[in-house]
């Protein structure tokens, strides 16, 4: 237990905490607008609940995995005009390509006249079962950035599993107030899902491309963008 309290583990896990929040922001985004459209509000709750206890299961699961994953890296399961793709690389794509589609479909329904001021009963919603089906497949998507984070800043998967549910804990704390905000304000919802958008290419370029991905530093761009609009939209609604 010694080396789980040196100031080293202590600094790696308080760490990794902030960057598994940060990272999870886009996820919680997601799974927001999601448990929007579900049809009973009551399962919202419900939802809510089971997207925690997978969330950590799945994570914790990977966590304990991480060293066959990581030798999996560069291990092609398949081979396109001479480009292999890994398992990695198969889940970025398809992942990347599921949430554009998701989101542009979002953005569609929006720009063809969905009336705000409309009875919740006759917005078109999806069930429970859809709704979990989604999230639990993006999650795993974005479970991959948290993984391989936790992977490279700490050095114990005792530290790396304490983080990754804390982190976890608290994306579940403050998701029903994101959900709301994001209701209320529908021009927020709209930048969240062009955001999304956005998350979703610079995946399926990872995917595709992970190393000139990388190099480019897109999400790093992706994210000050996103940040600065969203001040702007901020600076707007106090006008």
């Amino acid at each position: 237990m010694e080396h789980l309290l040196t100031s080293e583990s202590i600094i790696s896990f308080l760490v990794l905490v902030v960057l598994e929040v940060v990272l999870g922001i886009d996820n919680v985004i997601f799974v927001s607008i999601i448990m929007n459209r579900l049809k009973n509000p009551k399962d919202v709750k419900k939802a809510r609940r089971i997207w925690m206890i997978t969330g950590i299961l799945s994570r914790c699961l990977l966590l304990m995995g991480l060293s066959w994953l990581l030798a999996q890296k560069g291990k092609a399961v398949f081979t396109i005009a001479g480009k292999g793709f890994d398992l990695a690389s198969i889940v970025m794509l398809a992942g990347g390509l599921f949430l554009i589609y998701k989101s542009v479909k979002e953005i569609h329904g929006k720009l063809e006249g969905e009336d705000p001021n409309a009875a919740n009963t006759n917005k078109p919603g999806i069930s429970l079962g859809n709704a979990i089906g989604q999230i639990m497949l993006i999650d795993a998507v974005f479970s991959f950035d948290s993984i391989i984070t936790a992977g490279g800043t700490a050095k114990h998967i005792e530290i790396m599993i304490a983080a990754v549910v804390i982190a976890m804990t608290i994306m579940f704390m403050f998701s029903p107030k994101i959900a709301s905000f994001i209701h209320k304000h529908p021009t927020l919802k709209m930048l969240a899902l062009s955001f999304l958008v956005m998350i979703g290419l610079s995946l399926v370029m990872e995917g595709w491309d992970a190393e000139a991905a990388h190099a480019l530093h897109m999400k790093n761009y992706i994210y000050f963008g996103m940040a600065f609009s969203f001040i702007v939209e901020l600076l707007n609604m106090t006008m």
